[in-house]
């Protein structure tokens, strides 16, 4: 398991299938949207391989590498690293002012349609 540290797929953990050659590798990523293909290590380095292992055949096709992934809760470890919380702690800190109000707006929607499906269930117990 290797963290991809910048490229289109930075920020997202991918499963090494295959050692292609001295630098690159088989990758996919099938619970982080990553296709199967050919990432070089460059992508994943310094120091960006996981302690997470996984067991399936050489060059696996990706329903083993989701089998296996699932199988090791790799998702939910993941969640509780220290590489995880730092991220999330990044993504939180880059919320803008805006952002916030969406959310605000869209808790508000949620709540009223919420809020008339219970007096409508109620007017019909009544």
């Amino acid at each position: 398991m290797a963290y991809v540290s910048f490229g289109p797929h930075s920020g997202k953990l991918v499963a090494i299938v295959d050692v292609i050659d001295q630098n690159r590798a088989l990758v996919d990523g099938p619970c982080t949207q990553v296709r199967t293909q050919a990432m070089t290590f460059k992508s994943t380095t310094p120091g960006q391989f996981t302690d997470f292992i996984l067991k399936f055949p050489h060059s696996a096709r990706q329903k083993y590498v989701w089998q296996a992934w699932q199988n090791a809760d790799i998702n939910t470890k993941w969640a509780t690293t220290l590489w995880a919380k730092i991220e999330a702690r990044e993504g939180k800190a880059r919320v803008t002012y805006f952002d916030h109000f969406k959310v605000m707006k869209a808790k508000k929607m949620k709540n009223r349609i919420i809020k008339n499906e219970v007096k409508k269930l109620q007017r019909q117990l009544s």
